[in-house]
């Protein structure tokens, strides 16, 4: 109970009851990371079951749908995104890129990426048909994120060996850990199919591919994972899923 109340007080804004931060309950926090994604998916289903009743419009919907997972994580994940854009856009050296992650100032680069990214999202969003069996698709979206986030936080080289990401992986048995996150995105892809082997696929593919890219971008240009780097993931994952579902139901309205 300790780990699950440590990853819903690190990871979201929902309020939770002081626990000691002890080694054996941070060595199990990220494994409960996942449910963190099921409460923000939840509460994002809510949302787009209240749109369809209420007939609510597109740009509405689109904002509040955008808002909740940010609400609900506290923006953490997103300032991890505009940190990383920041270091990647410096064009500096891997140890400067690494310097950049720490430091608290924001850059310009920080803030029009992070700008484009919510114009992106927010237009997917007033796109997309969150109706039906593509609805829970799309509240699985957080779900599946944060475990493959998890499980890259405890696969890949810690870039800095030190920092908060290193805090919850240090004091982990990672063979467990894998094990535990590996069969949360056995469940989340397996009930995406089931849902529709189309929509809940193209979820899937645009997570694959942000996966891809993660990949190969952080062992190139920081030489492994932090904190900042797995909140640039999960954001850019969510988004890439998304952008297939839409794509998916545009080329289906079309055929």
């Amino acid at each position: 109970m300790k780990s699950l109340i440590i990853a819903f007080a690190m990871y979201s804004k929902i309020p939770m009851p002081r626990v000691d931060w002890e080694k054996k309950a941070l060595s199990w926090a990220l494994c409960f990371f996942p449910l963190v994604g099921v409460a923000i998916g939840l509460v994002l289903w809510g949302w787009m079951a209240l749109a369809q009743v209420l007939h609510i419009g597109p740009a509405l919907f689109g904002a509040v749908a955008l808002l909740i997972p940010i609400a609900l994580s506290g923006g953490i994940h997103l300032d991890g995104f505009c940190d990383t854009c920041d270091a990647l856009s410096s064009h500096q050296s891997r140890e400067r890129k690494l310097e950049i992650l720490k430091d608290s100032h924001t850059g310009a680069f920080a803030i029009i990426c992070c700008a484009l990214y919510l114009l992106v999202f927010f237009a997917l969003w007033c796109e997309v048909e969150a109706a039906g069996r593509a609805a829970l698709v799309l509240t699985l979206g957080p779900v599946l994120s944060r475990s493959l986030s998890g499980l890259f936080a405890v696969t890949l080289p810690n870039a800095r060996g030190t920092g908060m990401l290193a805090t919850f992986t240090a004091p982990m048995d990672t063979v467990k850990a894998r094990l535990v996150l590996v069969l949360w995105i056995i469940v989340c892809a397996a009930v995406l199919l089931g849902l529709s082997p189309v929509t809940g696929g193209a979820a899937l593919l645009g997570a694959g591919l942000a996966c891809l890219y993660y990949r190969v971008m952080s062992a190139r240009q920081f030489g492994g994972v932090t904190g900042d780097l797995a909140g640039f993931f999960l954001q850019s994952c969510e988004l890439a899923m998304v952008l297939a579902v839409v794509l998916v139901q545009k080329l289906e309205a079309v055929l």
